[in-house]
């Protein structure tokens, strides 16, 4: 039977009133949010936007990192009958608008000072708008309120009246809007339903087998799907705890104090995982470094072979003890059973690292329009298959399309783009497809690998189609490479910019016999750029040679959000960093 958010919420708050449900740290401490307060929050906050004028239908947007009042303002905006619409953290003041905007935000809820300050000047353009909520400060404008404020504001308002907004509502009615990131143009605002949101959630928890003992942390950026249903509305449905994360850079501190059970990563924060890893086998002495070599082999070994339903080696429970669990313990990891990556493909030398220390990521595929997961595979179960994205979820439907375009079917799928019909047409077929503009591959056992995106599809000069991500990926997995961006389109060959690993040049810059100490002077440096030049051709000796990357650039820097390189969730943004890089990529091309 399909329900609402405010159904599902209910039931879990009736089952696990009394345990915990957020903790997030103050003053050096971590304190708890029990299923009970959370709900008096969610009401009480809900009221509060009513006595602000919240108007059902309307939106409320939501400019902040993760914390409790995250998903308190969240969950209070679908009980008022609004919708809330998050916006990165990153944005700018021009970003803010465009979504405050589009979405007709009656109420927007910032973190602190800094973030208002986006909004300086912003309310002649906003008609909507209505009050801003501070989590933290507060502000002399008398259309500003303090988080502290809502309680009082809250009194004004009646439960009947809040009773009535949430009755307004059924299960196919939009909940929330989610803004894609967008690595071209305005974001779209993708609308959520209440059944997409609750089915989803339920059909991951069945998959995961997951229950109230189970922890999870929130780090990742809580505008994006992933984020969202992972840490928020998959332990609604649950009842188990999430734990905020003091910041992105103190990630590695807060997992040794959470120590997750359900861990969900984007590539990007594997990589950096990996590097700290390496970096820190790298300063063992010898005999643990010869320990530490067999028991990889030993987990690469086993790894493959259990997802092809081999037994592992005879000696790999040795290999557990003396490195893995060593290992899973420093990184806080010890007693997670789940370990995901998604919203981009990783490098299959990244799974590959991991495996061999015998912790097993496997790949979520999905989309904000797909209400995150389409694809979800587990050790646990035996299906699954490095460098594959996995099968389709329960009660979901996976097919390839034209141009082996990945289509999906689904109570997931959502219900359409906020004021785009036309794009909306565009994405969902007259069969309830939802085309994703990914290209991929399914194999014999229904198991999905992401190729490329269909709209970046490098075509040559001489008519050859080539995706950039499969060269890419093969490229990172050169050890000294950080990023990398393929170019080519419309151009006679391909070639790349590189970006370097800076906790690896000193050790690279010693193979190659360079005098280098740093990336500038890694750039800088011939004998430098003909050690990439060896490994580069390595990459291309396994590739057509229409493919082959001809000539490369590295960058004296990491492609980056703050320079609108990357999207919040990492994924590049081709078409700035062509602009920014224009003259290095036309000297690549010069004769």
């Amino acid at each position: 039977m399909k329900q609402t958010v405010m159904e599902r919420f209910e039931k879990t708050v009736a089952a696990h009133g009394d345990r915990p449900a957020l903790k997030h740290k103050r003053n050096g401490r971590w304190e708890t949010i029990t299923w009970n307060d959370y709900q008096t929050g969610v009401l009480t906050t809900a009221k509060a936007f009513m006595a602000l004028g919240l108007e059902a239908g309307k939106a409320v947007n939501i400019l902040a990192n993760n914390c409790p009042q995250w998903f308190i303002g969240d969950l209070a905006a679908i009980f008022a009958g609004a919708v809330p619409g998050g916006i990165y953290t990153t944005s700018s003041p021009e970003q803010c608008l465009y979504i405050a905007q589009h979405s007709e935000a009656n109420i927007v809820v910032v973190e602190d000072g800094a973030q208002l300050k986006k909004f300086e000047g912003l309310w002649p353009d906003l008609p909507d708008l209505k009050a801003i909520v501070m989590m933290n400060g507060s502000d002399d404008d008398p259309r500003v309120y303090a988080w502290g404020d809502l309680p009082e504001l809250a009194s004004g308002v009646t439960d009947a009246a809040l009773k009535e907004r949430m009755d307004a509502q059924s299960p196919d009615s939009c909940c929330t809007l989610i803004y894609t990131s967008g690595t071209t143009g305005n974001p779209k605002g993708v609308m959520i339903t209440h059944d997409n949101i609750v089915w989803t959630a339920r059909k991951v928890v069945e998959t995961v087998d997951g229950d109230y003992r189970d922890q999870v942390i929130s780090y990742l950026p809580l505008s994006h799907i992933a984020e969202q249903m992972v840490s928020l509305v998959v332990p609604m449905t649950m009842g188990c705890t999430a734990w905020f994360a003091e910041s992105l850079d103190q990630l590695g501190d807060n997992l040794q104090e959470v120590r997750p059970s359900i861990f969900l990563g984007v590539p990007r924060v594997w990589e950096k995982i990996q590097a700290k890893v390496a970096a820190a086998g790298a300063d063992n002495p010898p005999l643990k470094k010869k320990i530490a070599a067999w028991a990889r082999r030993q987990g690469l070994a086993g790894g493959y072979a259990h997802q092809n339903g081999q037994p592992r080696p005879r000696l790999y429970p040795l290999a557990d003890k003396l490195v893995f669990s060593k290992v899973r313990q420093r990184l806080g990891l010890d007693r997670c059973r789940i370990f995901f990556s998604t919203a981009a493909p990783i490098a299959e030398d990244t799974l590959e690292f991991f495996m061999s220390l015998g912790i097993t990521i496997t790949e979520i595929y999905g989309m904000s329009e797909c209400t995150g997961p389409t694809t979800i595979s587990l050790p646990q179960t035996g299906r699954y298959r490095t460098g594959w994205a996995g099968p389709p979820m329960t009660g979901t439907e996976l097919r390839l399309g034209e141009y082996d375009e990945i289509l999906m079917r689904g109570r997931h799928v959502f219900k359409g783009y906020y004021k785009n019909e036309a794009a909306t047409r565009d994405t969902i077929d007259e069969e309830s497809w939802l085309h994703s503009g990914d290209v991929g591959r399914i194999d014999d056992k229904g198991f999905l690998k992401v190729t490329d995106r269909l709209k970046e599809l490098i075509i040559t000069a001489g008519g050859e189609n080539i995706p950039p991500q499969v060269l890419e990926s093969k490229l990172k997995a050169i050890p000294i490479i950080n990023q990398v961006v393929v170019i080519g389109d419309r151009r006679k060959y391909v070639s790349a910019l590189l970006t370097l690993d800076p906790a690896k040049v000193a050790l690279a810059a010693e193979e190659a016999g360079s005098r280098a100490t740093d990336i500038d002077g890694a750039v800088s440096c011939e004998r430098f750029k003909a050690y990439l030049q060896v490994r580069v051709d390595a990459v291309n000796a396994t590739l057509p040679r229409s493919w082959t990357i001809k000539r490369f650039v590295v960058l004296p820097k990491d492609l980056s959000i703050e320079n609108g390189e990357l999207t919040p969730t990492m994924k590049l943004k081709r078409r700035v960093i062509k602009a920014n890089y224009a003259g290095e990529i036309e000297g690549m091309y010069a004769e």
